[in-house]
């Protein structure tokens, strides 16, 4: 089990590359959140199996098809015990 955290930088607003965190992450079965910051990147954090949290970060450094993700800041985060569900907002 383990936590990360990113900063998603590109064009990443406006395209639903938030929604396209929640679908990933729900697919891979992860918990966090996604949001958009004010400076426009997007800043996200999963927490799950290591292999699929692994896979989540290697999908969002494509985003859906109409962003463009130019860099990733990955940061390994604390495990949030009893996390439950996945998020959406701002930030």
């Amino acid at each position: 089990m383990k936590r990360i955290h990113l900063i998603i930088h590109g064009h990443v607003q406006g395209v639903g590359f938030r929604y396209y965190c929640y679908e990933q992450a729900t697919e891979l079965g992860l918990t966090g959140y996604a949001r958009n910051r004010r400076d426009g990147t997007v800043e996200t954090e999963v927490q799950g199996e290591d292999e699929s949290v692994d896979r989540y970060a290697r999908v969002m450094s494509r985003g859906p098809h109409i962003a463009h993700v130019t860099e990733i800041i990955r940061q390994e985060m604390d495990v949030i015990e009893g996390e439950e569900g996945f998020g959406r907002g701002w930030g």
